[in-house]
Protein backbone atom coordinates (compact mmCIF):
# COMPACT_ATOMS: atom_id res chain seq x y z
CA UNK A 1 0.00 0.00 0.00
CA UNK A 2 1.29 3.53 -0.76
CA UNK A 3 2.27 5.60 2.23
CA UNK A 4 -0.43 8.04 3.30
CA UNK A 5 0.47 11.74 2.93
CA UNK A 6 1.46 13.65 6.04
CA UNK A 7 -1.54 15.26 7.70
CA UNK A 8 -1.02 19.02 7.89
CA UNK A 9 -2.00 19.96 11.43
CA UNK A 10 -2.14 23.61 12.45
CA UNK A 11 1.27 23.47 14.20
CA UNK A 12 2.79 21.73 11.18
CA UNK A 13 1.23 24.32 8.85
CA UNK A 14 2.72 27.10 10.98
CA UNK A 15 6.11 25.37 10.72
CA UNK A 16 5.72 25.04 6.94
CA UNK A 17 5.13 28.78 6.66
CA UNK A 18 7.98 29.59 9.03
CA UNK A 19 10.58 27.79 6.91
CA UNK A 20 9.27 28.52 3.41
CA UNK A 21 7.16 31.66 3.18
CA UNK A 22 8.76 34.75 1.66
CA UNK A 23 5.75 37.03 1.36
CA UNK A 24 6.34 40.62 0.24
CA UNK A 25 4.92 43.14 2.69
CA UNK A 26 2.38 44.48 0.18
CA UNK A 27 0.99 40.99 -0.41
CA UNK A 28 0.73 40.45 3.34
CA UNK A 29 -1.18 43.71 3.73
CA UNK A 30 -3.55 42.76 0.92
CA UNK A 31 -4.09 39.30 2.42
CA UNK A 32 -4.88 40.76 5.84
CA UNK A 33 -7.23 43.38 4.43
CA UNK A 34 -9.06 40.77 2.37
CA UNK A 35 -9.40 38.43 5.35
CA UNK A 36 -11.43 41.12 7.15
CA UNK A 37 -13.87 41.49 4.23
CA UNK A 38 -17.07 39.53 3.54
CA UNK A 39 -16.07 36.55 1.41
CA UNK A 40 -12.45 36.85 2.51
CA UNK A 41 -12.18 33.07 2.69
CA UNK A 42 -12.12 32.95 -1.12
CA UNK A 43 -8.56 34.28 -1.09
CA UNK A 44 -5.75 31.87 -1.92
CA UNK A 45 -3.29 31.13 0.92
CA UNK A 46 0.13 32.81 0.87
CA UNK A 47 2.06 29.62 0.17
CA UNK A 48 -0.04 29.10 -2.96
CA UNK A 49 0.77 32.60 -4.16
CA UNK A 50 4.47 31.86 -3.61
CA UNK A 51 4.13 28.57 -5.49
CA UNK A 52 2.58 30.42 -8.43
CA UNK A 53 5.41 32.95 -8.42
CA UNK A 54 7.85 30.04 -8.64
CA UNK A 55 5.92 28.57 -11.59
CA UNK A 56 6.00 31.91 -13.40
CA UNK A 57 9.76 32.15 -12.93
CA UNK A 58 10.32 28.55 -14.04
CA UNK A 59 8.22 29.11 -17.16
CA UNK A 60 9.90 32.41 -17.99
CA UNK A 61 6.33 33.61 -18.47
CA UNK A 62 5.57 36.90 -20.19
CA UNK A 63 1.88 36.64 -21.06
CA UNK A 64 -0.61 35.19 -18.60
CA UNK A 65 -4.34 34.84 -18.06
CA UNK A 66 -6.36 35.02 -14.87
CA UNK A 67 -10.01 34.03 -14.56
CA UNK A 68 -11.33 35.29 -11.25
CA UNK A 69 -9.45 38.23 -9.72
CA UNK A 70 -11.31 38.84 -6.42
CA UNK A 71 -9.18 41.36 -4.47
CA UNK A 72 -6.05 40.65 -6.48
CA UNK A 73 -3.74 38.49 -4.35
CA UNK A 74 -3.03 35.97 -7.12
CA UNK A 75 -2.68 38.60 -9.86
CA UNK A 76 -0.38 40.72 -7.71
CA UNK A 77 1.70 37.62 -6.92
CA UNK A 78 2.13 36.90 -10.62
CA UNK A 79 2.64 40.52 -11.69
CA UNK A 80 5.46 41.01 -9.17
CA UNK A 81 7.61 38.41 -10.94
CA UNK A 82 6.62 39.10 -14.56
CA UNK A 83 9.12 41.12 -16.60
CA UNK A 84 8.32 44.81 -16.95
CA UNK A 85 6.78 44.23 -20.38
CA UNK A 86 4.80 41.20 -19.17
CA UNK A 87 1.02 41.11 -19.22
CA UNK A 88 -1.86 39.56 -17.32
CA UNK A 89 -5.29 39.60 -18.91
CA UNK A 90 -7.45 39.48 -15.78
CA UNK A 91 -11.15 38.60 -15.95
CA UNK A 92 -13.72 39.36 -13.28
CA UNK A 93 -17.30 40.62 -12.90
CA UNK A 94 -16.93 42.61 -9.66
CA UNK A 95 -15.95 46.25 -9.75
CA UNK A 96 -16.16 46.35 -5.94
CA UNK A 97 -13.63 43.61 -5.26
CA UNK A 98 -11.31 44.52 -8.10
CA UNK A 99 -11.19 48.12 -6.85
CA UNK A 100 -9.18 46.72 -3.93
CA UNK A 101 -6.97 44.86 -6.40
CA UNK A 102 -6.38 47.99 -8.48
CA UNK A 103 -5.30 49.91 -5.40
CA UNK A 104 -2.64 47.34 -4.59
CA UNK A 105 -1.52 46.99 -8.22
CA UNK A 106 -0.90 50.74 -8.24
CA UNK A 107 0.95 50.66 -4.91
CA UNK A 108 3.20 47.87 -6.19
CA UNK A 109 3.93 49.66 -9.46
CA UNK A 110 2.61 46.77 -11.57
CA UNK A 111 -0.71 48.18 -12.78
CA UNK A 112 0.72 48.61 -16.28
CA UNK A 113 1.17 44.83 -16.50
CA UNK A 114 -2.50 44.05 -15.80
CA UNK A 115 -5.29 44.37 -18.34
CA UNK A 116 -8.46 44.07 -16.24
CA UNK A 117 -11.54 43.11 -18.23
CA UNK A 118 -14.79 43.43 -16.30
CA UNK A 119 -17.60 41.22 -17.54
CA UNK A 120 -18.41 37.51 -17.80
CA UNK A 121 -15.15 35.63 -18.30
CA UNK A 122 -16.87 33.25 -20.71
CA UNK A 123 -17.39 36.19 -23.06
CA UNK A 124 -13.90 37.63 -22.56
CA UNK A 125 -12.25 34.29 -23.27
CA UNK A 126 -14.48 33.65 -26.28
CA UNK A 127 -13.36 36.99 -27.72
CA UNK A 128 -9.71 36.09 -27.19
CA UNK A 129 -10.17 32.66 -28.77
CA UNK A 130 -12.05 34.13 -31.73
CA UNK A 131 -8.82 35.91 -32.75
CA UNK A 132 -6.53 33.10 -33.88
CA UNK A 133 -3.55 35.40 -33.41
CA UNK A 134 -3.99 34.77 -29.66
CA UNK A 135 -3.78 30.99 -29.97
CA UNK A 136 -0.63 29.56 -28.41
CA UNK A 137 0.57 32.92 -27.08
CA UNK A 138 -0.07 32.58 -23.34
CA UNK A 139 2.48 31.00 -20.99
CA UNK A 140 0.27 30.51 -17.94
CA UNK A 141 -3.40 30.61 -16.97
CA UNK A 142 -4.91 30.64 -13.49
CA UNK A 143 -8.58 29.69 -13.17
CA UNK A 144 -10.38 30.53 -9.93
CA UNK A 145 -13.90 31.71 -10.69
CA UNK A 146 -17.43 30.26 -10.89
CA UNK A 147 -17.04 26.49 -10.80
CA UNK A 148 -19.95 25.68 -13.11
CA UNK A 149 -17.99 27.17 -16.02
CA UNK A 150 -14.67 25.51 -15.19
CA UNK A 151 -14.81 23.17 -18.20
CA UNK A 152 -15.42 26.08 -20.56
CA UNK A 153 -12.60 28.09 -19.02
CA UNK A 154 -10.25 25.12 -19.36
CA UNK A 155 -11.13 24.56 -23.01
CA UNK A 156 -10.62 28.22 -23.90
CA UNK A 157 -7.40 28.51 -21.91
CA UNK A 158 -6.01 25.39 -23.60
CA UNK A 159 -6.42 27.01 -27.03
CA UNK A 160 -4.71 30.19 -25.85
CA UNK A 161 -1.81 28.39 -24.15
CA UNK A 162 1.51 27.68 -25.85
CA UNK A 163 3.06 24.24 -25.83
CA UNK A 164 4.82 23.81 -22.50
CA UNK A 165 2.56 26.37 -20.85
CA UNK A 166 0.62 25.59 -17.68
CA UNK A 167 -3.02 25.95 -16.67
CA UNK A 168 -3.51 26.08 -12.88
CA UNK A 169 -7.04 25.49 -11.59
CA UNK A 170 -7.98 26.28 -8.00
CA UNK A 171 -10.40 24.59 -5.56
CA UNK A 172 -10.32 21.18 -7.22
CA UNK A 173 -10.60 19.40 -3.84
CA UNK A 174 -13.52 21.66 -2.91
CA UNK A 175 -13.08 21.28 0.83
CA UNK A 176 -13.40 17.51 0.49
CA UNK A 177 -16.74 17.83 -1.27
CA UNK A 178 -15.45 16.03 -4.35
CA UNK A 179 -15.56 12.71 -2.48
CA UNK A 180 -18.78 13.37 -0.54
CA UNK A 181 -21.68 11.76 -2.39
CA UNK A 182 -24.18 13.91 -0.51
CA UNK A 183 -22.79 16.93 -2.41
CA UNK A 184 -24.64 16.94 -5.73
CA UNK A 185 -24.80 20.68 -6.36
CA UNK A 186 -23.82 22.17 -9.72
CA UNK A 187 -20.43 23.46 -8.57
CA UNK A 188 -19.32 20.17 -7.02
CA UNK A 189 -20.45 18.18 -10.04
CA UNK A 190 -18.56 20.57 -12.33
CA UNK A 191 -15.32 20.19 -10.36
CA UNK A 192 -15.59 16.40 -10.28
CA UNK A 193 -16.21 16.31 -14.03
CA UNK A 194 -13.26 18.58 -14.78
CA UNK A 195 -10.90 16.56 -12.60
CA UNK A 196 -11.88 13.44 -14.55
CA UNK A 197 -11.62 15.27 -17.87
CA UNK A 198 -8.08 16.47 -17.21
CA UNK A 199 -7.02 13.06 -15.90
CA UNK A 200 -8.03 11.55 -19.24
CA UNK A 201 -6.77 14.42 -21.42
CA UNK A 202 -3.71 13.06 -23.24
CA UNK A 203 -2.94 16.53 -24.60
CA UNK A 204 -1.53 17.51 -21.20
CA UNK A 205 0.77 16.36 -18.42
CA UNK A 206 -1.04 16.85 -15.14
CA UNK A 207 -0.71 16.80 -11.37
CA UNK A 208 -3.13 17.67 -8.60
CA UNK A 209 -1.15 19.48 -5.92
CA UNK A 210 -2.68 19.40 -2.41
CA UNK A 211 -1.94 23.04 -1.67
CA UNK A 212 -4.69 25.32 -0.42
CA UNK A 213 -8.00 23.81 -1.57
CA UNK A 214 -6.29 21.73 -4.26
CA UNK A 215 -4.51 23.11 -7.32
CA UNK A 216 -4.72 21.20 -10.60
CA UNK A 217 -1.77 21.75 -12.93
CA UNK A 218 -2.07 20.87 -16.60
CA UNK A 219 0.96 21.35 -18.87
CA UNK A 220 0.17 21.53 -22.58
CA UNK A 221 2.19 19.01 -24.55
Amino acid sequence: MPRQPTQITEPLYDYLLSVTLREPDLLKRLREETASMPGGGMQIPPEQGQFMRLLIKMLGARRTLEVGVFTGYSSLSVALVLPDDGQIIACDVSDEYTSVARRYWQAAGVAHKIDLRLGPAVDTLAELVADEANHGTFDFAFIDADKSNYATYYDHAFKLLRRGGIIAIDNVLWGGGVIDDTHQDEDTLAIRALNQQIHKDDRVDMSLVPIGDGLMLARKR
